[in-house]
């Protein structure tokens, strides 16, 4: 009986060794002639390319605004936009937030998630070895040897210890092309931890000024309550003293109370803001205090720059952008599934029915080349399957560019919004001082013809009530400046520069610069 794995083990021991330098040069020729079948990638043109500048900037600066580049705290981030505001307890809770807050943490685990798929991806590119051990035990029949029926036939253990290498032959660009849409989605996880992290500081920003515009409008009502009872008072003593009628001390004792219950509606509000406040900083509530303290009337501006910067700056444009190479990406996937695949194995290893024999140089056995241990594998028929595939890749490439192009055009809209706030907020600013100066006045004038009987007490009223509206209108203008400057920094893209060291690490740009209105 002539043994027919030892006949092709002995033919391949023969003519392997001299055509390993063909098969090598065979080998590295079709890697060379790889190429990529997906579409050449170009960002398309935005609505940026057709602004030069933005209208509301262009009409800020018809006004006569004046600005000044701001020079970042001495040893500061250039991406801490927040610290151009001067405040202690902001660049507290910012840090705190950075460190603690679970949506943050969602999408660092994503953005960890997205490398390590990435990390998948890129593996295809190597060679593939694994190492095994075999032992099989077979019985094989009288017949399958061509022995007479009833013949004895001793079952055979062989024992395999092998190590196998694959590796893909990308001729068609399959696996890079999958690389490139895996990184692509990779950056696009970076971008969008970048827009949480500045969504997440904005949020805290804004969230402080509100609560301390709070404050502001506590004190000032605490002020206000504070002389109505001492106008109270003194009605009720000159009441006493029969120099008025008991109207006025209950008009009096009327703006108490409401003073009281607008009091109380500030308080109420500023406990929801300062619970807002804990859970963006990721704590508990019941453990997290703020001390009250008035709002600073500085206010800071920021250039708007050009809004072709929106496509370097904007987190949110440049994840979309990501995107879209991704998507290219995979329409030379699909298309590559058209073609043949191509992986060549080889295997060396050792095989023996005595465990003893298992390792010696003897027992050697081993495959190499497309010959003999390759695979080709072309898809015939497939009932229009890659066909559908390389359709819907296309319909996602075609998503992904409207998608970016929508982003860009919100991003400008975003911008505009901000520069109308801030800008409009100003002037509405300027208004409101006036008003107050008059009101002011007008108060000192009726309180001054009320002592001399001029006036009733009803008019005293109406002007301290229009005094105590104008601060308040005048307080919250303020708090939404401050916003709106935030809203813009944010819209703008915010600072660039090093993340934090509890953020992943991720490559920035330079920052642009911030500014002060003078």
């Amino acid at each position: 009986m002539i043994d027919m794995n030892a006949t092709l083990t002995s033919k391949m021991t023969s003519i392997l060794p001299a055509a390993l330098p063909r098969l090598a040069t065979l080998a590295v020729a079709l890697i060379l002639a790889g190429c990529s079948l997906a579409p050449t990638y170009q960002v398309p043109q935005s609505a940026t390319a057709a602004t030069p500048a933005y209208k509301e900037a262009m009409a800020a600066q018809a006004e006569g605004s004046q600005w000044k580049v701001a020079t970042p705290a001495e040893g500061a981030q250039r991406g801490e936009w927040w610290k151009i505001f001067g405040d202690a307890d902001l660049d507290r809770l910012i840090a705190t937030a950075t460190e603690s807050n679970q949506d943050l943490a969602i999408a660092a685990a994503r953005l960890k998630q997205a490398r390590a798929f990435t990390g998948v991806a890129e593996a295809d590119q190597y060679p593939q070895l694994s190492v095994g051990l075999d032992p099989t035990r077979t019985q094989s029949s009288a017949a399958s040897q061509g022995l007479p029926d009833g013949t004895p036939v001793k079952p055979q253990t062989v024992l395999k210890a092998r190590a196998i290498a694959s590796y893909e032959l990308d001729l068609f660009g399959r696996v890079a092309d999958n690389v490139k849409a895996a990184r692509a989605e990779g950056d696009a996880a970076e971008d969008l931890y970048r827009s949480v992290l500045l969504a997440l500081q904005a949020d805290v920003a804004q969230a402080y000024f509100a609560l301390r515009t709070l404050d502001s409008e506590r004190d000032l009502l605490n002020a206000t309550i504070t002389l109505r009872e001492d106008a109270l008072k003194l009605l009720k003593r000159r009441f006493d003293e029969g120099e008025t009628t008991d109207l006025d001390p209950a008009r009096a004792e009327a703006e108490l109370g409401t003073a009281r219950a607008d009091l109380a509606g500030i308080e109420r509000r500023r406990a929801n803001q300062e619970h807002a406040l804990a859970v963006l900083t990721g704590a508990p509530p019941a453990a997290f205090t703020m001390a009250a303290r008035p709002l600073d009337a500085a206010q800071i501006a920021v250039p708007a720059g050009l809004p072709s910067d929106l496509l370097e700056r904007r987190p949110d444009i440049a994840q979309a952008e990501r995107l879209m190479a991704a998507a290219n990406a995979r329409i030379g996937v699909a298309k590559a599934a058209f073609y043949p695949r191509i992986t060549l194995t080889g295997l060396f290893g050792f095989e023996s029915n005595d465990l003893s024999n298992l390792f010696k140089w003897s027992s050697r056995a081993w495959m190499l080349g497309p010959l003999v241990g390759s695979t080709i594998a072309a898809p015939i028929l497939d009932g229009g399957r890659n066909k559908a595939n390389l359709a819907a890749a296309r319909a996602q490439h075609e998503e992904a560019v409207a998608s970016y192009r929508q982003s860009v055009l919100t991003a400008m809209r975003e911008v505009e919004d901000s520069l109308a706030d801030v800008r409009w907020l100003s002037q509405q600013a300027g208004a409101l001082d006036g008003a107050l100066g008059g009101a002011r006045r007008a108060a000192k004038i009726s309180r001054s013809r009320y002592e001399a009987g001029a006036v009733d007490y009803l008019t005293v009223i109406d002007a301290d009530r229009t005094v105590l509206q104008s601060q308040r209108d005048a307080n919250q203008v303020a708090g939404l400046r401050a916003s709106a400057t935030v809203a813009l920094v944010r819209r703008l893209g915010g600072g660039w520069g090093p993340l934090p060291d509890a953020a992943p690490s991720v490559a920035q740009a330079g920052p642009g610069p911030l500014a002060v209105n003078h």
